[in-house]
């Protein structure tokens, strides 16, 4: 099935924030919709077996390897677990925590070469972090469970702030190995991932020297310049609308058009379930298709998280026209084109001063000009996301900075 028209569905590969206890994790972590299958593929379709081959390269050229410190946490079955560095999973456990209040989840690397990993199925993320260590928490979540507390390196109190991280995302099940780099939450490593099969495939990588320069692009643009810290990291708009950092109301002028556009034509969205022809009327966004769905007016927050107006369920009919709103606000297409997925990618961010500056940039690193700059960056097959069925290995690479 083509993903140009998606069938979107947004599933955390982070597990969410935990009742009574001081949780950070990504607000908004993405696994790509394929990566949704809950099934077995279609009889005689190779299906993923077994341990999967994971390397970890280090090309950064900037670090030498035994700087460099990989973990790979996440969950299997409903449980929060980690990657031990035998290729076998543990479970969190309060007791996991040290002297210093942490975990010591770290897996060494190779002093030399690449090091591989045997990643059994689960789903989550491969976080590497440089010349220091990422200070992963267990913590009791709201039943009693023992959880993990994420990296969150666009809160200043949060114990990994300082520290030169970033990460990957993946699924991997019996369907397959699904996954992508992300930048929904900030950008800092430059790194892509791999797989290889019938076919070899590779997303993410920067083109040289442009991370360089997507901090210097984030940096020119007044409203956005405080995201860009130092030379560490580039936070996602939207984390720090609380702050005050990022403007609560600054796509505000860009929905009021986009309403009073709509209000006096149609907007048709195009999904895999159909076709959907769409109005403001009452204050809401209706569309008449193949179901009835409707929004309301979103928010600069909702615009930027993707949640909450246009919410996106995992229905298959509100979800995908959700997700291409979404798109469409971001990218800054929505009013300059009233037929939607925008698909061309010459036309993103460049009809209204107000777009996401941030996604531009980092898209325009990329060698392929994909990335996951929002949530719903997959629409139309914008984001750094790869698949297979029958995966014979996976590769993250450490690029150069």
């Amino acid at each position: 099935m083509g993903r140009q028209l998606t069938t979107h569905a947004v599933v955390p590969a982070h597990p969410p924030a935990l009742a009574g206890a001081a949780v950070a994790v990504p607000a908004v972590a993405v696994v790509a919709p394929h990566a949704l299958a809950t099934k077995d593929t279609a009889e005689g379709t190779p299906k993923a077996a077994g341990a999967l081959p994971l390397t970890i390269v280090n090309n950064s050229g900037s670090f030498i390897t035994s700087s460099v410190c990989v973990y790979v946490v996440g969950s299997q079955d409903g449980r929060q677990v980690r990657l031990t560095s035998e290729g076998t999973l543990a479970p969190i456990l309060l007791s996991d925590n040290g002297a210093d209040g942490f975990t010591g989840y770290s897996i060494p690397l190779s002093g030399n070469g690449d090091t591989t990993l045997s990643l059994p199925y689960m789903s989550g993320c491969i976080y590497v972090a440089l010349s220091d260590k990422l200070k992963f928490k267990a913590v009791a979540d709201g039943n009693g469970n023992a959880a993990l507390q994420y990296p969150a390196g666009w809160v200043t109190s949060d114990p990994n702030y300082s520290v030169l991280h970033d990460c990957a995302e993946f699924t991997y099940n019996s369907v397959g190995m699904f996954c992508n780099t992300t930048m929904v939450d900030m950008f800092s490593v430059p790194m892509s991932i791999g797989l290889t099969s019938a076919k070899n495939q590779t997303t993410g990588t920067l083109r040289d020297g442009w991370r360089a320069q997507a901090f210097a692009a984030v940096s020119r643009i007044p409203e956005f310049a405080d995201l860009v810290l130092d030379d560490r990291r580039i936070i996602a708009p939207g984390h720090d609308l609380d702050s005050g950092i990022f403007a609560k109301d600054y796509f505000a002028p860009y929905i009021d058009e986009v309403w009073s556009t709509y209000t006096g034509k149609d907007l048709t969205v195009t999904t895999n379930a159909g076709i959907f022809t769409g109005r403001v009327r009452g204050g809401r966004f209706v569309f008449d298709g193949p179901a009835s769905v409707s929004f309301d007016r979103p928010s600069t927050r909702d615009v930027r998280f993707c949640d909450s107006k246009p919410a996106a369920p995992k229905d298959g009919t509100t979800g995908p026209v959700a997700a291409v709103l979404g798109a469409g606000f971001n990218r800054s297409t929505l009013i300059s084109n009233p037929s939607q997925p925008t698909t061309d990618p010459a036309t993103f961010y460049r009809s209204s001063q107000l777009t996401n500056h941030y996604s531009a940039a980092i898209h325009a690193a990329t060698e392929e000009g994909k990335a996951y700059g929002f949530a719903f960056d997959d629409v139309a097959d914008f984001a750094s996301y790869i698949q297979d069925t029958a995966p014979k290995g996976a590769r993250l690479t450490l690029t150069p900075f």
